[in-house]
């Protein structure tokens, strides 16, 4: 059977509610814009909450937001520069799903479409409302008869469009799990990158906090081998608010404790320390995902640079104390997991990668001694690959190598290259 991806529009496809950000436009010289603006938000929140009816508050918001064709066109602008990060860069994604990626939407296809047809959505594949206006183009109602304008509505579209296959839903709000409970779609999503509703979350098949996630849970082609938000951030002691806002707005999960507790270490694929934090030998052995350490001072003392090594774990401080060290660190330690850059690192080799285009990297961190390039190298020959670029540099007893190949080939491979002898850490990454 065919699969289709029933996705939601606010909130989950941009990261807003788009009747709310009209508001902003139509009343923004309005006297009493933000108690009108409040009343609107009030309207959203209750249905999405499922505290009352989906035509009650669509109703209630049409008529106060004073809008017209002109506001529109601003909104559309708007929208355009706030698709969900984790949607913005899958556009690949509904490219190779073109015939069964849907919008399903409660909102307005004269700000839908034009949004997302940029990301190679059909227009016969968008399902949402249409707006009345008046000779003047001004918004004065909406199509009573369409079955998203009332309440279960997205149920009552499913039914009658009555499709031959497995349906996948991806949404924030109660009306996305109706479907769920109508038994209409296989599985429902809920979608929390731009917001958690607990009434919504509790009933969910899966918590997705990315598009990422979903489609690494459903094993589907995507932009990033390993979602962001599996990687849990522990940040501990003195560490400024900025360094988790950076570091949480990258998509990772953040962890925030007074104390370094070895419970948590076993879990964690980041760690950022304030300059007074020291990890014991004996903690640092067992952290066994631990990728990269940010450290808010000199690193000497406080931890192992010889066990980070022996581990394969990048670390970046701050031996001159700078005075934005608490932005600089964490944005370091996010553009290696991300990219593979070590640049400023205190023990790897400094490397400033390209930016990955449609290609696999790898990353291979071993023992310096020879004979590793030949045998990663081998493997690649031995198996078809076709290389784009490849990097090496060495540090004391660390060497790093990336190799950018293209997308097809034999997962075999990957266990091959992790079984080369003096192999340290072997990840995988693609954009």
């Amino acid at each position: 059977m065919k699969n289709y991806y029933i996705i939601d529009f606010d909130s989950t496809f941009t990261q807003v509610e788009a009747l709310d950000e009209l508001a902003r436009i139509s009343l923004e010289d309005h006297p009493d814009q933000e108690k009108i603006y409040q009343e609107i938000e009030r309207f959203t929140n209750l249905a999405m909450d499922g505290k009352i009816s989906f035509r009650e508050s669509l109703a209630g918001r049409v008529k106060l937001l004073q809008a017209n064709r002109s506001h529109l066109d601003k909104l559309i602008s708007h929208l355009k520069k706030k698709v969900s990060k984790s949607f913005s860069r899958n556009k690949e994604f509904f490219k190779e799903n073109a015939d069964t990626a849907w919008i399903v939407s409660g909102g307005f296809k004269e700000f839908i479409t034009p949004v997302v047809s940029q990301y190679h959505i059909r227009k016969e594949n968008i399902y949402a409302n249409t707006f009345k206006f008046d000779e003047d183009g001004n918004i004065i109602g909406y199509d009573e008869n369409n079955p998203l304008s009332d309440e279960g509505g997205k149920v009552k579209l499913l039914q009658q469009l009555n499709i031959d296959g497995r349906i996948f839903g991806i949404g924030d709000g109660y009306s996305d799990f109706q479907l769920k409970e109508s038994g209409l779609i296989e599985k429902f999503f809920a979608f929390t990158e731009n917001i958690a509703r607990q009434s919504v979350t509790d009933r969910a098949d899966h918590i997705t906090p990315s598009f990422d996630e979903f489609l690494y849970v459903n094993d589907l082609p995507r932009a990033i081998s390993y979602p962001k938000n599996r990687i849990l951030c522990l940040i501990v002691g003195d560490v400024p608010e900025i360094a988790a806002h950076i570091l949480k707005r990258d998509g990772f999960s953040i962890r925030i404790k007074d104390t370094l507790e070895e419970k948590y270490v076993k879990d964690v694929g980041m760690l950022l320390l304030g300059k007074d934090m020291k990890i014991t030998d004996d903690v640092l052995s067992r952290a066994d995902k631990l990728k990269t350490i940010g450290f808010l001072g000199d690193v000497k003392g406080h931890i192992s640079k010889a066990i980070c090594n022996e581990k394969g774990i990048v670390v970046f401080d701050d031996k001159k104390n700078k005075k934005r060290n608490a932005e600089f660190i964490p944005r370091r330690m996010a553009d290696f997991i991300n990219n593979g850059d070590t640049d400023q690192s205190r023990n790897f080799p400094n490397l400033i990668l390209p930016n990955l285009t449609r290609a696999h990297r790898l990353l291979h961190i071993h023992k310096n001694v020879p004979g590793i390039m030949a045998q990663i190298n081998n493997v690649y020959a031995e198996n078809n690959i076709n290389i784009f670029s490849q990097f090496l540099m060495t540090r004391g007893e660390i060497g790093y190598a990336v190799t950018d190949i293209d997308a097809e080939y034999d997962k075999k491979m990957l266990k091959q290259l992790k079984q080369i002898d003096n192999t340290i850490k072997f990840r995988i990454l693609y954009k």
